[in-house]
């Protein structure tokens, strides 16, 4: 499969549900840069569109692009947030966050009015966990943290669970809000919505890469065509 061709026919598909003159979610990784494109070529055409992004280098894709780029207030209302993932199982949950953008990416996604994903195939599983959890913390104290990571995951049935600090050349990876990532491999994750809610009740977790619950559609590509699911 041509993963590059299916996330292309994916976001394509997605514009189907854009028209002129709407505010978008814009979402972080390869696959969502596809949209961001077709989005610029839209406000070529002589569309208006306002992008929110949830990550520095989508807002420098949008703006390069000519789409505008808005600062939210409380009466702003998103029609809707597009962006990929890392894995989806059969009930809609995701796991993101490989992008680093995981926290920025929920806050917009939760408040849109819809939220599509697209993705390639691939990305379609029977279970989560396959694709190590991307985990949001503060950088106080932050091996407190990973403490009371490790022993939430514990108490959730995982055992002697594998926590990394994600780093590049052995330099933490920041968030473009200057968290740092934990990644937690767990191979397989049974009762996502428990752990969501275990992880989030950690003081500083600020987000975990567990997107239950959210998704209004997921639009799947590979070189014979898309597929498109819905709860």
């Amino acid at each position: 499969m041509d993963k590059e061709a299916g996330k292309r026919l994916a976001a394509e598909e997605a514009a189907k549900h854009v028209t002129t003159d709407m505010t978008l979610g814009l979402g972080t990784g390869s696959t969502a840069r596809y949209f961001v494109d077709i989005m610029g070529e839209r406000v070529k055409q002589g569309w208006t569109l306002r992008g929110i992004p949830t990550s520095e280098e989508t807002r420098r894709q949008a703006q390069s692009l000519g789409i505008e780029i808005i600062e939210p207030d409380e009466t702003t209302i998103i029609d809707v947030a597009i962006d990929g993932t890392d894995e989806a199982d059969p009930s809609f949950n995701l796991i993101k966050g490989g992008g680093a953008a995981l926290l920025r990416e929920k806050i917009v996604a939760k408040a849109a009015r819809k939220f599509i994903v697209i993705a390639d195939k691939s990305k379609r599983v029977v279970a989560l966990g396959a694709f190590p959890l991307p985990i949001e913390i503060s950088p106080f104290s932050w091996a407190l943290t990973v403490s009371a990571i490790r022993a939430a995951l514990t108490a959730n049935g995982f055992t002697a669970p594998r926590l990394s600090l994600r780093a590049t050349d052995g330099t933490p990876v920041k968030t473009d809000g200057g968290n740092l990532i934990i990644d937690a491999e767990l191979g397989r994750i049974d009762a996502p919505i428990e752990l969501e809610r275990a992880l989030a009740a950690i003081p500083g977790v600020l987000e975990s890469g567990l997107f239950c619950g959210m998704t209004d559609m997921i639009i799947y590509g590979d070189t014979d065509g898309v597929s498109v699911v819905k709860p």
